[in-house]
């Protein structure tokens, strides 16, 4: 289900890649994704090689905003707004009450 019969990675997985990179971004063990707003701009072969670079571009107390850059060499195939939330305890020991 990674690709499609002409070899085309879903977005999902390269949605999860650049999700991924921002969670790198935000380092925290606590770090929760809010919400994302994603482009895809150039499709992608399952043969290809990315690199995902996410890096913080504004705090505001708990809330991070991450701007994600996903690329194929140096062509830039994605990017993204992720906002991400540092919580004081773990989402699923916040969940167990």
């Amino acid at each position: 289900m990674i690709t499609d019969d002409t070899g085309l990675i879903h977005g999902g997985f390269i949605f999860s890649l650049a999700d991924y990179a921002a969670m790198l971004a935000v380092n925290h063990p606590n770090v929760v994704l809010g919400s994302a707003e994603i482009k895809f701009l150039k499709p992608v072969r399952k043969e290809e090689s990315l690199l995902a670079e996410g890096k913080v571009i504004e705090k505001k107390g708990k809330k991070n905003i991450v701007k994600v850059e996903v690329r194929r060499d140096n062509l830039l195939v994605c990017e993204g707004t992720f906002v991400c939330f540092i919580l004081e305890e773990h989402i699923l020991k916040r969940d167990e009450r």
